[in-house]
């Protein structure tokens, strides 16, 4: 006979998924890049839209590949001008969802970048095993071409 989960099990799940997320958003503000490489899983669901024109989107699928995408995204924009705030924070079981704006500067063109996000993580065994990004890439390509 299968046993049914308890809500306080599932709660338990969702305050796991809702920590790890705090704690990776906290180790992306601070440029964590090791903390980030161990919050991530050693394989990950990664989608981010192909976006040629931008240097700092490729396809991933380790931690260390995943947590690199924060140092090569700092080393193509201007820190000053990087702005992100999420308005909405969904907790379900072992996936969340932040939504939110944000914009920045390409630092070999000065051209400015700015959108709205959804970006969909999951969490299992403390770890994120999917990060799916969903973002302006308009504003990107046309901020990463030169003039």
């Amino acid at each position: 006979m299968p046993i049914k989960s308890t809500g306080t099990e599932a709660s338990s799940v969702a305050d796991t998924t809702r920590h790890v997320v705090q704690e990776f958003l906290a180790a992306r503000m601070a440029g964590d890049v090791e903390r980030l490489v161990a919050l991530f899983a050693d394989d990950v669901d990664w989608l981010l839209a192909e976006n040629p024109a931008v240097p700092w989107i490729r396809p991933r699928s380790t931690g260390a590949e995943c947590a690199a995408q924060f140092t090569e995204l700092a080393e193509h924009t201007v820190a000053e001008d990087a702005r992100a705030f999420a308005d909405t924070f969904l907790v379900d079981g072992t996936d969340a969802v932040l939504m939110g704006h944000y914009s920045g500067t390409v630092r070999a063109t000065g051209k400015p970048f700015e959108g709205p996000f959804a970006l969909r993580l999951t969490v299992e065994k403390g770890r994120i095993t999917r990060h799916h990004l969903y973002e302006n890439s308009v504003s990107l390509a046309e901020a990463c071409t030169p003039s």
